[in-house]
């Protein structure tokens, strides 16, 4: 195999489909990318089993081939490569030259034959949206799922299509994310589970171009992602998703409207006073006109007013200060509203449509404090 192509799309190539090599595995084929050159177009391919990755780069095919080379030595290689045309040639051996300008590295590949290419998906059923939204969307709701696989559908997202609606759903036990955007078209309903870790790998290959779509595939255990040259395959995590509609509740009995930058600054400054892995909460008293932000820690104690318009009953009320700082840090709105029902309930930050809605647990602060 004999291939010529720029530095710049070789690296950016390798750079998407090494999202998908595993950092720990005991099949060595699998710390590999895939270069294939069997066809018309240059291919560069991972596969971890649970997510898989394939982009299309430019360049010129001189003699057809394939071979899998080690991804963390090929990155860096290409990473630290001149800017220039690069040269890259096997033998039957499976000896690798990378030639760029006076550069030349020899590494040694693996067969292209041991590689697991991306399993074959019918694509039938499938919605469209744009690359911005998509990526928003992950960012407005990917910091509330659980790094913890003891209950694996929480470390993935909730993708609830019912006609030109999608739901973005993710929780962790202590709080919930929900985002929901309007689609282009109308689609038959569905409910799918994806992996937190194909969501987040996504998000960062996404250009977030608004005038760029893309096309999600749907089959019984896959989601397919097609973009750009890119296709990203993942297996869906499996179960019936919680059933959150119970937890969401349209009562209160104080509603708080606040401007959300000074409220997350205050937030932000009584944080400095928190150790990490402290549970100290930040205790909020609501009063007419006023919301004070009270911490007490080892460290020393802080409190500061911030003028708000409150409807309803006085309240206080403890949280955990990264729980309501990860909420606000994606929420667009200059004014936002909270809305509470006592100190032990949920309080919900949400906006007159709910197309967004962020539900957290607060803090038995009596006990803690």
């Amino acid at each position: 195999m004999k291939l010529i192509c720029s530095k710049s799309n070789l690296l950016s190539g390798v750079q998407i489909v090494s999202k998908a090599v595993p950092n720990k595995t005991t099949m060595s084929i699998l710390e590999c990318i895939l270069i294939d050159a069997t066809g018309r177009n240059i291919k560069l391919i991972a596969n971890d089993m649970e997510l898989g990755i394939e982009t299309i780069i430019e360049g010129d095919i001189v003699e057809k081939g394939q071979i899998a080379l080690d991804a963390k030595i090929f990155l860096d290689i290409v990473r630290k490569l001149p800017d220039n045309q690069v040269v890259l040639e096997t033998d039957k051996s499976f000896k690798t030259n990378i030639v760029c300008e006076k550069a030349k590295f020899t590494i040694i590949g693996k067969s292209g034959e041991d590689f697991s290419y991306l399993p074959s998906i019918e694509k039938i059923d499938h919605i469209i949206i744009s690359q911005f939204t998509l990526k928003e969307v992950v960012r407005q709701t990917i910091f509330s799922i659980s790094d913890n696989d003891n209950n694996k559908l929480m470390t993935g997202e909730l993708f609830d299509i019912n006609g030109d609606t999608l739901k973005v759903v993710s929780l962790d036990g202590h709080r919930i994310s929900i985002r929901k955007i309007g689609l282009k078209n109308s689609y038959p309903s569905k409910k799918v589970v994806v992996p937190g870790k194909t969501l987040n790998e996504i998000s960062k290959i996404l250009s977030g171009d608004a005038d760029k779509d893309v096309s999600i595939f749907f089959t019984g255990k896959h989601i397919v992602f097609e973009f750009d040259k890119t296709t990203v395959v993942s297996r869906l995590i499996e179960g019936e998703y919680f059933r959150i509609d119970q937890m969401l509740s349209s009562d209160y009995e104080t509603k708080v409207t606040i401007h959300k930058r000074e409220f997350l600054e205050c937030i932000d400054r009584a944080t400095l006073l928190v150790k990490e892995g402290d549970k100290k909460p930040i205790i909020i008293n609501i009063t007419d006109g006023v919301l004070e932000l009270k911490i007490n820690s080892t460290i020393g104690s802080m409190n500061e007013e911030i003028d708000i318009t409150k409807q309803g009953k006085d309240l206080m009320i403890g949280f955990n200060p990264k729980f309501m700082i990860d909420a606000l840090r994606v929420i667009d709105d200059e004014l936002i509203d909270v809305y509470l029902v006592n100190p032990k309930a949920p309080c919900f930050i949400k906006d007159a449509t709910e197309n967004y809605i962020y539900l957290i647990l607060p803090v038995n602060f009596t006990t803690v404090n």
